[in-house]
């Protein structure tokens, strides 16, 4: 992309928004949605999947910082539902769990 890194930045935070593991089910079944951790920060996971920063992704994929969602994942989200945030870097949908936001139960 040929935006300045923090234009990017604040347009994908603008596109962020929260999300029910319902509207997130067909983008599972389809295998487009990335995980990230609550300790790593969405929008800057977001803006280096977006310029193809293969060193960053990498690095959060190896150590599991990010991830594709795994089955025993959704398996979780849908058990526990939590408060969720997305936003669309597409081919994917990176999903978050609000660790500051209170369980919806």
């Amino acid at each position: 992309m040929t935006e300045q890194p923090s234009t990017l930045y604040a347009k994908l935070l603008g596109q962020t928004a929260a999300i029910t593991w319902q509207e997130l089910q067909p983008y599972f079944a389809r295998g487009a949605l990335l995980w990230i951790e609550p300790t790593q920060d969405l929008i800057e996971v977001a803006q280096a999947v977006a310029e193809n920063d293969t060193d960053k992704v990498s690095g959060w994929l190896s150590s599991g910082l990010v991830t594709k969602m795994t089955d025993q994942q959704a398996q979780g989200v849908l058990s526990r539902d939590p408060q969720l945030w997305a936003v669309v870097v597409a081919p994917w949908v990176l999903v978050q769990e609000r660790m500051d936001a209170p369980n919806k139960r």
